[in-house]
């Protein structure tokens, strides 16, 4: 367990953030854009120790497989404890969800709530890779 520099508010690292429990189910179709929004988001700042709550949009077109929602909102709460940057969490969502689904395109945008009269959204897709 990790803790804030002069705090006393434990987290846990990266390295708990679980993309294994991510499934996965084949998809035959036309090529559709399939959007999945959750507001229910939490992570911890490393620097502060507070948590930091988001809505994840995620937005793709499915190749040959669609993610099974049920795992999503698992690996979603695989970062609740942990200890990461509002950036990186965007990066390694994405990077987490493109490795299992291969899409044609994913998108995953993090709208955080506001701290301290500041709005961050952070967006990686596949089209600016």
């Amino acid at each position: 367990m990790a803790v804030a520099e002069g705090k006393k508010l434990a987290f846990e690292g990266p390295e708990k953030i679980d993309s294994l429990v991510l499934e996965k189910f084949p998809y035959e179709g036309p090529r559709q854009n399939i959007t999945y929004t959750t507001k229910e988001f939490s992570a911890v700042c490393p620097f502060s120790g507070l948590p930091d709550i988001a809505t994840i949009e995620m937005v793709y077109v499915p190749k040959n497989s669609c993610v099974e929602l049920k795992s999503l909102k698992y690996y979603f709460l695989s970062y609740r404890n942990v200890g990461i940057y509002q950036e990186a969490v965007t990066a390694r969502i994405y990077e987490d969800l493109f490795k299992v689904l291969e899409p044609y395109y994913l998108s995953i945008k993090t709208t955080y709530n506001t701290r301290g009269g500041i709005d961050a959204v952070c967006v990686v897709s596949s089209d600016k890779q």
